[in-house]
């Protein structure tokens, strides 16, 4: 089975941010975080959104999928 981002998960279930929020005691910023890609949740945050979703937590793909970037200096001269 292919694993799915929480948002592509919470848009087949039609979960909004605040029922997700709300069922999972998940903070707010963390899910939103999450949902943009730019948060990797910590093992019990998983667990608890996993189970929100009616999913194992290895169905899920978790991991940030923005690239980091790490900026140093003014910039290129």
């Amino acid at each position: 089975m292919s694993t799915k981002s929480v948002a592509e998960l919470c848009r087949e279930q039609q979960l909004t941010l605040k029922q997700l929020v709300e069922q999972s005691g998940v903070d707010e910023h963390r899910i939103v975080a999450i949902l943009m890609g730019r948060w990797t949740p910590s093992s019990s945050d998983r667990n608890k959104i996993a189970q929100t979703l009616g999913v194992t937590r290895n169905d899920i793909t978790w991991g940030h999928q923005t690239p980091i970037q790490h900026i140093y200096g003014i910039g290129p001269g």
